[in-house]
């Protein structure tokens, strides 16, 4: 999933770090550990986060709460968020988890959250008892990035799973306590599905029914088997109007009970921000205004991964 930003924050704390770091925007201030190495999907026709980590590794145990303790004889009265990477952390078991999340509660006496990234497989997988036990020992948030919620397009796309797999693993997880950032990828259908993406996208958004709500912006990666059917032709990003129009259908359709909603990734090129229903017509009016050409759109040069 296309998450966040690149490089850890806390490089003065003794932690190691294989390859490139990516994290979501709400967790720049967070410690990250890396537990994982890579991502344990790997295929997601657009993604080339974890292209550079092709075998997935969950790091010894032993070496996580070394680089916990050590980043708490540095930063430990500062952590008050601990961000668990690679691409989908939850994969690891109960046994794995349980100590990781007893230590970042005995290091940090400011944490409020730990939080990681996670498919659908990912939660599916857990019993309700393990992810109950799992919220009850610190873990707080899973960002999950279903990208879109048309079917053809997840297929396309290859993200191994279903919007039906991605409802009831946000059921699941918020039945045990957890909190859900449901993460959306504008252009994903190309030109030749962008309604069905975008509609289909805020029904996902709907039946998930987040805590927090993101759209990101497709980047076509030189290397990745999208970047391979665009130069072929078999894949055409939408122009930046139709992706904006993508956002619009979005937000108007979406109907979550409560969400903060987001658009403040670096790829975006319209920084969007409110809750869900409340502000809906408030965003849809500013989406319309910047189609219009009365807002200026994030430059090419400032939009990144």
């Amino acid at each position: 999933m296309q998450g966040g930003s690149k490089g850890p924050v806390w490089q003065d704390a003794r932690v190691r770090y294989v390859g490139k770091l990516y994290r979501p925007p709400s967790e720049a201030d967070a410690l990250i550990l890396q537990a994982t190495i890579g991502c344990s999907w790997n295929h997601c026709t657009y993604c080339d986060m974890y292209r550079d980590k092709p075998e997935f590794k969950i790091r010894p145990l032993a070496e996580s709460l070394e680089d916990l303790a050590n980043a708490a004889r540095e930063d430990g009265a500062l952590v008050e968020k601990v961000f668990v990477a690679d691409g989908d952390a939850l994969v690891m078991d109960l046994a794995h988890w349980a100590p990781i999340l007893d230590a970042c509660r005995a290091h940090f006496p400011r944490l409020r959250r730990v939080s990681c990234y996670a498919t659908a497989p990912n939660v599916l997988a857990k019993t309700d008892a393990e992810l109950r036990e799992l919220r009850a020992r610190g873990l707080a948030l899973l960002y999950m990035g279903p990208e879109s919620g048309d079917d053809v397009t997840m297929k396309r796309i290859a993200k191994g799973s279903t919007a039906a797999d991605h409802v009831e693993a946000a059921r699941r997880a918020r039945a045990a306590g957890l909190e859900v950032s449901a993460i959306f990828l504008l252009g994903a259908g190309g030109i030749e599905r962008s309604a069905e993406h975008a509609a289909g996208s805020a029904a996902l958004a709907t039946a998930m029914d987040p805590h927090y709500l993101a759209a990101l912006t497709l980047t076509v990666v030189p290397t990745t088997p999208l970047a391979k059917l665009a130069e072929r032709g078999t894949f055409v990003l939408p122009s930046v109007e139709q992706l904006l129009g993508e956002l619009r259908t979005f937000v108007d359709l979406a109907r979550p009970t409560n969400a903060l909603f987001r658009t403040n990734h670096a790829s975006n090129y319209l920084p969007l921000g409110g809750r869900l229903p409340r502000d809906r017509a408030q965003i849809v009016a500013t989406i319309d205004h910047a189609l219009a050409g009365g807002i200026a759109l994030r430059p090419e040069r400032s939009r990144g991964l």
